[in-house]
C-alpha cells in the first residue's frame, strides 16, 4: 500500500513528466490488494484504469508500471501504445489479463465472453490450460454498472451461471458528477434484479475485512462456479485522472480522507505490536524504491517509430486458394446452403468451435435458415441462442478468443448492428493492436444484408461503408456459393476479427438475375484468401485492342446487375469481384483499369461518402494517367432508408436496367 501510495505523490510531482493522462488507485488500495492476494495463475482478471494496485498485487513491479505510464518501448502490456493501467498479460506465474478499453463499462462483455468461454471448456473437457477451477473478476467502477452493456453481461452471466466475481469499486463520483446524481440505486441494489447473481457488499477501505469478504467471495465462486457481486464502499482520495483534477470539482475531500485505508491500516498494525519506528522504516524504504524505479522509468527507451504499425492484424494461415473449387460430380447449391455446409464442417473438425446469436439455436435455425439443423448435429451447449443482445453476441468473441474458443456469432440484420459497434470498435478492433499481439480476437461475425423485395426500412439495409474506417478488423462480401463457403473457411481460420455480410437477397437464387450465384459446392478444404478480388467476368480481347471495353468493380448483388446488365455489350465489359473489402485488392482494380481505361464503381449502398466513391478517389490518384473518362460510381439514392414499398424500392436502389444505362454512356464517352 506504501508502494501504491508513494507511486501516486511521485507522479503528482512530476506532472510535466508524467503527461500521459493517467489515474491512480489512491483510496481504492486495500480492496484490490485484497483480491489479488486471492488470485491464482489459472484465473483471469480484468482491472480497470484506477487499479494499479490489482496490477502490484499479482506481482508487477513498479517499474514495469512506469514503463507504461511513460509509454515507453518495453511497456509489458502494449509497447508504449495504450495508458496507464490498461493491461494485457499472458505471463505463467501470474493471473491472465485480456486487453480491455479505456471506455468505461465495456469491460464487463469481454470479461464475461472469457467466463463463458472457461465454462465451455470445463464442460466439454477440452484440453485448454488454466480452464478447470478457474475463475474470473471483473473490476468496474460503481458508475460504470449505468451502461447499458453492462446489463448484457449480467444477464448472460445470471442466464448461463458463470464462474465470475463482478467487484464493484464505489467511491460515489463519476468524473464531476456524484452517485445521486448518476444513479437510483447502487450496484448491490441494481444486481437484485437478476435472478440467480448472489451478492454482497463489503467496506472497501478496511483491508481485513476486505481480504476476508474478497476471499469467501472468490472461494465461493471458485467452488460453485457460478456469478457473485461484491460491492465495496471506497473513498476516491485522488483526482478521477491527472487531467481532471480533484480541486476543480472535489468539496468532500477532508471527508473522504477520513476513510482513508492506509490511515486504517497503520493503526491495525499499530494494535499488532508493530511500531511507528518499523511503520517510517517501511515507508521510506518504499519511497525509495518507487523513486529509483522512477528514474530508471525516465532514462527507459522510447519506442521506435517505424514499428508503429505493428500488431494491427495476427498473421493469418491462409495464404493462397487451397482446395477443390468445382470438384467432378459436385451438386450445384445455393449460397445459405454453401454457408450452412462450410459451419457444419467447420464445427465437426474443431470441438472449440461455437455458433450463437439470435433465433440460432436448435428450434429455427435463423430465420433465414442460415443454421438449420446445426444444433441438432452438434448440441444446444455449441449451437444456441442470446438474448437480444447485439453488444454481447460481438463482444463476448473477445473473451471467448482470448481463452481458446473459436466463436461464430450472428447479428440477425446488418440494420441492427449498431449496438455491436461499440464492442467491435473499442474492444476487438484493437485488441491485437494495443496488447503488443498478445490478444488478438478470433471471431467470425456474420450480418445478413441488403435489400431482397419489400423487406422495409429496418431489414434491407447496407451499412458496409460504416463499418470499413474500423482499423484491426476484415471484412467479406461473397457474391456466390462457391465464394460463400471459402470464405466463411478462411474467415474461422483467421486470428482477427471477420466481419461476413452476407446478402439476404441471393441466398436462395430467388431474385431474378441471381441464378448464376449458384455453384457447385467446393471440397471441404476450400479457402480462399481473404483480400483476393476475382475477375468474374472477361472482356474479348479483340474488343480491348479496339478500346472498346469497361471494367466494373463491385462486390455482393452489384455482381449480379452488372452481369446482367452487360449481356447488352458481348465482349466489351469485365467485372471485378472485390469478395473482400478489407483488405482490399486494390492492385486487382489498378490492373484492370489500366487494361481498359475506363471504370464503374457499383454498390447497393448509398452514394454520396460511400466504400465506391472511396475506391473511385484511389483509382484517380494511381491510375489517373490511364483514365479515358471519369470514374463512374453507381449506387442508391441516399435515402434514409428504404422504404416498404416495393416500386419506391426499385426506385432506389440500382439495377441491371440503370448499370446498362450508364455501362453505354461510359462506353460512347
Amino acid at each position: 500500500m506504501f508502494t501504491a501510495r508513494a507511486m501516486a505523490e511521485i507522479y503528482d510531482s512530476n506532472r510535466q513528466i508524467t503527461s500521459y493522462v493517467h489515474s491512480t488507485s489512491k483510496g481504492h488500495e486495500a480492496i484490490q490488494l485484497a483480491t489479488a492476494y486471492h488470485l491464482k495463475e489459472i484465473d483471469w482478471v480484468a482491472p480497470y484504469y484506477r487499479d494499479e494496485s490489482i496490477l502490484l498485487g499479482i506481482g508487477m513491479s513498479p517499474y514495469q508500471l512506469m514503463l507504461q505510464l511513460l509509454a515507453k518501448k518495453d511497456d509489458p502490456f502494449s509497447a508504449g501504445r495504450t495508458y496507464y493501467s490498461h493491461p494485457s498479460l499472458l505471463d505463467d506465474d501470474k493471473p491472465k489479463i485480456a486487453h480491455q478499453s479505456s471506455a468505461t463499462g465495456m469491460q464487463a462483455i469481454p470479461t464475461t465472453g472469457i467466463a463463458h468461454g472457461l465454462q465451455y471448456q470445463k464442460n466439454n473437457q477440452l484440453n485448454v490450460v488454466g480452464s478447470k477451477g478457474s475463475i474470473v473478476v471483473c473490476s468496474i467502477g460503481d458508475g460504470s454498472m449505468t451502461e447499458g452493456e453492462v446489463s448484457e453481461a449480467l444477464q448472460m452471466a445470471a442466464l448461463h451461471q458463470l464462474p465470475i466475481l463482478y467487484l464493484v469499486q464505489d467511491n460515489d463520483w463519476g468524473i464531476s458528477a456524484s452517485g445521486d446524481e448518476m444513479r437510483a440505486m447502487d450496484a448491490y441494489e441494481f444486481a437484485k434484479g437478476f435472478k440467480g447473481i448472489r451478492r454482497r457488499r463489503t467496506d472497501g477501505s478496511r483491508f481485513t475485512e476486505s481480504y476476508h469478504e474478497v476471499g469467501k467471495a472468490i472461494r465461493w465462486v471458485r467452488k460453485n462456479q457460478k456469478p457473485m457481486l461484491l460491492h465495496a464502499k471506497v473513498p476516491l482520495l485522488g483526482h478521477h485522472t491527472s487531467g481532471v483534477r480533484s480541486e476543480w470539482y472535489r468539496d468532500d475531500l477532508k471527508e473522504a480522507e477520513k476513510q482513508d485505508p492506509l490511515n486504517f491500516l497503520v493503526q491495525t498494525v499499530l494494535q499488532k505490536g508493530i511500531s511507528q519506528q518499523e511503520i517510517d522504516q517501511i515507508q521510506a524504504a518504499t519511497a525509495q524504491r518507487v523513486e529509483d524505479a522512477f528514474e530508471q522509468a525516465k532514462n527507459a527507451e522510447n519506442p521506435n517509430p517505424e514499428h508503429v504499425a505493428d500488431y494491427v492484424l495476427a498473421e493469418t494461415p491462409i495464404k493462397e486458394e487451397q482446395g477443390e473449387r468445382t470438384p467432378k460430380d459436385g451438386e450445384t447449391i445455393i449460397m445459405v446452403d454453401a454457408a450452412l455446409h462450410a459451419v457444419d464442417e467447420i464445427l465437426k473438425e474443431h470441438p472449440e468451435a461455437l455458433l450463437y446469436g439470435q433465433d440460432v439455436g436448435h428450434r429455427l435455425g435463423g430465420v433465414f435458415r442460415e443454421a438449420a439443423t446445426l444444433a441438432q448435429k452438434h448440441g444446444k451447449h455449441r449451437v444456441f441462442n442470446t438474448p437480444i443482445q447485439e453488444a454481447y453476441i460481438i463482444g463476448s468473441t473477445a473473451g471467448m478468443s482470448a481463452v481458446g474458443c473459436k466463436p461464430i456469432v450472428e447479428v440477425q440484420f446488418a440494420d441492427y448492428i449498431w449496438p455491436g459497434v461499440n464492442q467491435l470498435v473499442t474492444e476487438l478492433s484493437k485488441s491485437s493492436y494495443l496488447s503488443g499481439g498478445k490478444f488478438p480476437v478470433q471471431s467470425v461475425i456474420r450480418v445478413p444484408t441488403g435489400a431482397y423485395g419489400g423487406g422495409g426500412p429496418y431489414h434491407s439495409g447496407t451499412n458496409e461503408s460504416s463499418i470499413l474506417p474500423i482499423k484491426g478488423i476484415k471484412i467479406v462480401y461473397p457474391s456466390n456459393a462457391a465464394d460463400m463457403k471459402g470464405l466463411m473457411k478462411s474467415a474461422f481460420y483467421d486470428p482477427n476479427p471477420v466481419v461476413m455480410f452476407e446478402h439476404k437477397g441471393i441466398y436462395w437464387s430467388k431474385v431474378a438475375g441471381t441464378e448464376g450465384a449458384k455453384t457447385i459446392e467446393p471440397s471441404s478444404d476450400y479457402v480462399i484468401p481473404l483480400g483476393k478480388a476475382r475477375v468474374h467476368l472477361e472482356a474479348d480481347q479483340t474488343r480491348l485492342n479496339y478500346g472498346e471495353t469497361l471494367t466494373v468493380i463491385t462486390y455482393g448483388m452489384g455482381v449480379w446487375w452488372a452481369t446482367n446488365a452487360a449481356k447488352n455489350f458481348e465482349g466489351r465489359v469485365e467485372i471485378i469481384d472485390l469478395r473482400t473489402l478489407s483488405p482490399c485488392d486494390d492492385e486487382a482494380i489498378y490492373a484492370s483499369v489500366r487494361k481498359h481505361n475506363k471504370v464503374i464503381v457499383l454498390t447497393e449502398e448509398t452514394l454520396n461518402n460511400s466504400f465506391a466513391q472511396a475506391i473511385a478517389g484511389r483509382i484517380q490518384e494511381h491510375c489517373f494517367q490511364d483514365l479515358d473518362a471519369p470514374v463512374k460510381c453507381i449506387g442508391s439514392k441516399d435515402l434514409p432508408a428504404v422504404p416498404m414499398n416495393v416500386e419506391l424500392e426499385k426506385a432506389m436502389l440500382p439495377n441491371e436496367e440503370k448499370v446498362a444505362i450508364e455501362i453505354q454512356k461510359l462506353l460512347d464517352y
